[in-house]
């Protein structure tokens, strides 16, 4: 069952903005103005930011990656 994501008019999330960063859970909150979304605020997801160079010396580059593999002389020898 998914749950209804709670929302907050921007002049309101100014006013109690700590307030709503402490007591921020996974779900997020949509920010609106004039009662049209603006922004959603999540919690950082720490797991994400480990990916970051998570696979760093565990790929082997061989070869010459920006190759085309096609032979330039070849027009040149016709």
């Amino acid at each position: 069952m998914r749950r209804e994501m709670k929302t907050i008019g921007a002049a309101k999330f100014k006013e109690q903005c700590l307030a709503l960063l402490d007591s921020l859970d996974e779900d997020g909150l949509v920010i609106t103005r004039r009662g049209k979304p603006v922004a959603r605020l999540l919690p950082f997801d720490y797991q994400h930011s480990e990916l970051i160079g998570s696979l760093r010396h565990k790929v082997k580059i061989e070869g010459n990656v920006l190759s085309t593999d096609i032979d330039s002389n070849a027009d040149a020898e016709s």
